[in-house]
């Protein structure tokens, strides 16, 4: 995401400045009493001058020059303990002025294990209090080892560390500030999605607005899913389908489809419309990267068909065509420079290993489908999963929730989503759902950013225009504060960093089961192409 484009979200609506006489200082936070936790500093930060821990992740760090642009703030170091075998790292920044009466906790992708200290920075440039976790363990995002032997970490992971964060947070900030906040928001994608979801479900009263991307909210079924790609592609050492055939897919896909919506211009914009063979470029002679053999053909076929038990019971839905290419394409999630390698790979066998089975060396190559999402389900889906589509309570309480994923996901299926919504639709029925939900289905938006569709549209409270129609995340708080419905929201490709940084396309977000349709005429750069419609 880009920190450039963030910094034009300067904040709207009055500022609230800090409540006089019953406000604590900074370094007084040090002496607070919180329940399940302590505080291990509360330090004031000047304007400018943090630097984030060494050993970071560089994407929770972004652009160090960016922090020399954060104004004064308050930082304060957090130890949750809920459980004996519990060690969840908080952090909560606070503006030393300007704070906007708002509270926006941070998310985590993968596995979590890291702070997020580019979106605490940009939240504080924007006047509001926020909070990010580890969730309980320290190690990088495709990284399970921390879980084995630790089940209570797995609890903190899949639910408790986030809310801990929250109530610890808004404890935090009212002994600060003297108020409560009194708005309070999240927004993630990817196990981020799941995050806002759990707790959505599981502790209606935390947030008032939820945005949640590409939900791995069906974790123990995705991951399972993930199991079936593996062996799929890699059991018969001649169905792996190298990084040199991809783009071949690609453009075979593009051929068959793409034109079909009423536009060539290389985005999908409902890939269950495309109904590509596999089987039209199956190798006719010689092997080479412009084909695929017969064991490739049968293993992309399962990559396309998505999960299935023994007895052809769906597991999880399979990718949509359209999203093989690019950075963050098949050849990083699925197939990955050599076998063995994609980051499926890494998720799958380290849930498996570290988690449900708890052997280091399991081996994914002897798994038994059907055996592993039993014992997936059976262990962990009163854990992971956020499944549930009764939200009536959080409904009740006058929480909004708006989903959106990739139609060109690489490593979520989108149809994930879309089923999802569904549920809660069939539960609560469609007039109670419009009256809270919303979803957003992406074209040509691959895992949480990148492909040939747009991915900038405010959802990490980031868009290059200021206005809720084009940025998700305004519009998701004029819902809350003002009672404004939101529909269709403008997103953008905004390709070059700093100064060189520009929209090179735009794109209208549909509500779903709506979808952008081209006019007929018009740049199909231009989102004024197109009109929403069944």
């Amino acid at each position: 995401m880009r920190i450039a484009a963030a910094m034009v979200c300067l904040v709207v609506g009055a500022m609230v400045p800090r409540a006089q006489g019953a406000a604590a200082s900074c370094e007084q936070l040090g002496q607070l009493a919180v329940p399940n936790a302590k505080v291990i500093s509360a330090q004031s930060v000047a304007a400018g001058t943090f630097t984030p821990p060494t050993g970071t992740t560089p994407w929770m760090v972004g652009d160090p020059s960016f922090y020399k642009q954060v104004p004064d703030f308050c930082r304060v170091v957090i130890e949750g303990k809920p459980t004996a075998d519990s060690d969840i790292k908080i952090e909560v920044w606070l503006p030393a002025t300007g704070w906007n009466g708002k509270f926006r906790g941070q998310a985590n992708g993968g596995f979590a294990g890291e702070i997020d200290y580019r979106m605490l920075g940009l939240a504080v440039m924007e006047g509001y209090a926020s909070a990010g976790t580890d969730t309980g363990h320290s190690g990088n995002g495709a990284d399970a080892s921390w879980a084995l032997g630790h089940p209570e970490k797995i609890v903190d992971f899949g639910y408790r560390a986030i809310h801990e964060m929250t109530v610890t947070a808004k404890l935090v900030a009212k002994t600060f500030y003297g108020a409560s906040p009194r708005y309070s928001y999240f927004a993630g994608c990817s196990n981020g999605g799941r995050q806002g979801l759990m707790e959505a479900q599981r502790y209606p009263e935390d947030y008032d607005g939820i945005i949640a991307g590409a939900p791995a909210n069906y974790w123990t079924h995705l991951v399972t899913s993930g199991l079936w790609d593996m062996q799929a592609t890699t059991l018969d050492p001649a169905s792996y389908i190298p990084a040199s055939k991809i783009p071949t897919i690609a453009k075979a896909v593009v051929a068959a489809c793409d034109a079909s919506d009423g536009v060539a211009d290389g985005i999908l914009n409902d890939p269950r419309k495309c109904h590509f063979d596999p089987a039209t470029i199956l190798c006719k002679g010689a092997d080479s990267s412009a084909c695929l053999t017969q064991p490739q053909i049968t293993a992309l076929k399962k990559l396309y068909q998505g999960a299935h038990d023994s007895k052809g019971k769906a597991i999880y839905p399979g990718f949509m065509p359209g999203g093989e290419e690019g950075q963050g394409g098949w050849g990083l999630w699925i197939t990955g420079p050599e076998p063995g390698k994609g980051l499926l790979f890494a998720f799958g066998g380290g849930y498996f290993a570290n988690m449900v089975y708890e052997k280091r060396d399991w081996d994914y190559k002897k798994a038994n489908l059907d055996d592993a999402v039993e014992a997936s389900d059976k262990k962990f889906a009163g854990v992971l999963n956020a499944m549930n589509p009764d939200m009536k309570a959080f409904e009740a309480r006058g929480g909004k929730l708006i989903l959106y994923h990739g139609w060109s996901d690489p490593g979520i299926s989108p149809l994930g989503s879309i089923h999802y919504y569904e549920s809660v639709v069939r539960t609560m029925g469609q007039k109670d759902v419009d009256s809270f939900a919303r979803l957003y289905m992406v074209p040509g938006m691959q895992h949480c950013a990148g492909g040939p569709g747009v991915d900038t549209f405010g959802e990490f409270y980031m868009s290059p225009v200021h206005d809720p129609q084009h940025n998700m995340s305004m519009a998701m708080e004029q819902w809350v504060e003002k009672g404004v419905s939101p529909s269709t929201i403008i997103g953008a490709k905004v390709e070059g960093e700093g100064a060189a940084e520009k929209v090179t396309m735009s794109r209208p977000l549909c509500v779903y089961p709506q979808e952008a349709k081209y006019k007929g005429t018009g740049d199909p750069k231009d989102a004024a192409s197109f009109a929403c419609g069944k």
